[in-house]
């Protein structure tokens, strides 16, 4: 089983913790390790009126969000899961929490008992599921009628430098019909780089785009300008995904009733001619004369639904889709966008918040490493100094903790790109990318879905090939170890796919057998502090491996090509050791390594013989 990537973080903030003097680093290491525990933290951001907490209210399921054009609230509200459902804990600039409650039906109250202004954030309690993995935090709209707003938002995005509790994931909405263009991409991808997001933790969505009065089906517009978008911000965002929010959120929380149901059954009953003219001025709809449906119940469907969502629920009605507010709602989630099924469609609202929370672990985790490391620069005297130096060598960039870590390989890759740290050309960079946003190795490697393990290790192997002149064009700088990171999945792959691949015993092909192991070389150089804990536990293999396979970290049985690729991959691998200045004991030691695995190489490649008869190779 893969370790959460989470724990070996826990443990450097418990190390640290107990070596700190001082007890506000104390505290402040404690809450990074807090955080670690925690469900993910998804901010929802934007721009006012681009329609932030529809969305959010369509994530939650609740029309808890205040939804209203303009501006809203100055402070965050933060939705966390808790068995009290609808209890709201208030904190004041002052540091008091006043403690009130939701609505009956589920909404915020406008009055939350102390002045706008005097609030910092809202913590709203539900019961809701999915809250157990995702924490959902609705901001203040970006560039807000008031610099109050505009602060409170930064704060979750940003931190500050007394407070760093800030998001781990970002949904970004862009209202469809403002104008998109490069000053727009350009201000999107400050922003992200600004607030340490990359293209793993930021998910961009296009809403209200049925708004565009010239289009009956916005859709085919829609879905080509968000493929446009990607194209320009793929390194920045995990996907952009068009969405109807409104609709979204009538379909999930959801709010149809029966009442509304009628009326939508007597729109569809007019001929085609009678609704687009009612449909033609959403203003004089509901007051218009020759509409069937009573006043407050047109506002209320325009509401809930605008133009395009009631032309969706008229065709649903009389093509016998929908017949109660089950099915209507199960149409009109479909219409919106946002994604359904298990797993959600791609290119989804639903399929964005998947990947976050499959990834959750991972990203608490890069984002736990990039607070230590702002700690880590923090004014400190004597042995407290010495204990955050030590805590920046733990993480410094050139040996990066994430090499314990390997489920973060490929997004501290993706971040030194994202970066400019590492340097890469079209072709890697859509490499890297597939790696990042996708957990099916086919996908992974661009292989059509159901590739057979021999296509998916071959391809790991050729990509393999590539990464590894990456990584030493770029030896010894931040982008060689991204590079060297990319490299050991991609081998990972391809060793994953061989032993899928390799016949079962019995009557599989003779193993390749062991070589023999200079034990005191490995030892040595095991204790290298130039050794990576992922390089210690090859070592480990090498020394403990009774057959060729499993010296080199594969299962018994392997295939004897596979066994020799990743013999000759981990000579290549300790073998870029040599260009590093080393003790001559070190040197030799790593010489004998690098000797020992393409001894295996050979072996592999070489008609496996039967019973080797070889001596104890410890």
């Amino acid at each position: 089983m893969t370790p959460d990537p989470c724990d070996r973080l826990k443990e450097l903030c418990d190390a640290t913790a107990a070596k700190l003097a001082d007890p506000g680093l104390r505290e402040k290491v404690a809450q990074v390790r807090s955080r670690l525990d925690a469900p993910l933290k998804v901010a929802v951001a934007g721009s006012v009126s681009s329609g932030k907490s529809t969305l959010v209210n369509a994530l939650l399921g609740y029309p808890v969000a205040l939804v209203a054009p303009g501006e809203c609230t100055p402070f965050v509200t933060q939705y966390e899961y808790g068995a009290d459902h609808g209890r709201i804990e208030v904190e004041l600039r002052d540091g008091r929490v006043m403690v009130s409650r939701l609505e009956p039906d589920d909404r915020l109250p406008g009055d939350l008992g102390a002045p706008v202004t005097e609030i910092v954030r809202a913590r709203v309690r539900l019961s809701a599921e999915a809250l157990r993995a995702v924490t959902v935090v609705d901001t203040p709209g970006m560039n807000t009628l008031t610099a109050g707003n505009e602060r409170a938002a930064r704060r979750m995005l940003f931190g500050t430098t007394e407070d760093d509790d800030r998001a781990q994931a970002l949904i970004y909405v862009l209202r469809y019909v403002q104008r998109f263009d490069d000053d727009i991409l350009t201000e999107f991808k400050n922003l992200t780089e600004a607030c340490g997001m990359t293209c793993v933790n930021t998910l961009a969505v296009l809403s209200q785009i049925d708004r565009r009065g010239d289009e009956d089906d916005p859709w085919p517009t829609a879905r080509r300008l968000a493929t446009r978008a990607y194209a320009d911000l793929r390194t920045a965002v995990y996907d952009v995904v068009p969405v109807i929010g409104l609709l979204a959120e009538t379909a999930r929380t959801p709010v149809v009733g029966r009442e509304d149901i009628e009326a939508l059954t007597a729109l569809a009953a007019l001929d085609e001619h009678k609704l687009d003219y009612l449909l033609l001025d959403l203003n004089d709809f509901a007051g218009s004369p020759y509409s069937p449906v009573p006043a407050e119940t047109g506002r209320r469907l325009v509401r809930r639904l605008h133009r395009y969502g009631i032309r969706a629920a008229v065709s649903a009605l009389r093509s016998g889709r929908a017949a109660d507010p089950e099915s209507l709602g199960r149409v009109l989630l479909e219409r919106s966008g946002f994604g359904a099924g298990t797993p959600p469609q791609g290119g989804t609202v639903a399929a964005g918040i998947t990947h976050f929370a499959r990834r959750a672990g991972q990203l608490k985790a890069l984002a736990g490493i990039n607070q230590l490391r702002r700690l880590a620069r923090a004014t400190a005297f004597g042995s407290d100094r010495t204990t955050l130096d030590a805590l920046a060598a733990e993480l410094d960039e050139t040996r990066p903790i994430a090499a314990g870590l390997g489920g973060l390989r490929i997004f501290t890759a993706v971040e030194a790109m994202s970066r400019g740290r590492l340097v890469l050309d079209e072709r890697a960079q859509a490499e890297l990318l597939r790696l990042a946003r996708s957990d099916d190795p086919a996908a992974q490697l661009g292989l059509a879905p159901g590739a057979s393990p021999q296509e998916i290790s071959e391809a790991a192997r050729a990509a393999s090939a590539r990464w590894r002149g990456l990584a030493t064009m770029a030896e010894g700088r931040v982008g060689g170890q991204r590079a060297h990171d990319v490299l050991r999945v991609l081998e990972d792959l391809a060793s994953a796919s061989s032993a899928a691949d390799a016949p079962a015993p019995p009557g599989r092909a003779p193993a390749v057998p062991a070589v023999p192991v200079d034990g005191d070389a490995v030892r040595l150089l095991r204790a290298s502090p130039l050794i990576t804990p992922e390089d210690r536990t090859a070592l480990d293999h090498l020394m403990e491996g009774n057959e060729g396979a499993t010296q080199v970290g594969a299962p018994a049985g392997t295939a004897s090509q596979d066994v020799a690729a990743l013999a000759a991959a981990l000579s290549a691998r300790f073998r870029s050791l040599l260009q590093r200045p080393l003790p001559l004991r070190v040197r030799r030691a790593a010489e004998t390594v690098c000797d020992t695995f393409a001894a295996i190489a050979l072996a592999g490649a070489r008609p496996a013989q039967e019973d080797p008869g070889h001596a104890d190779h410890r």
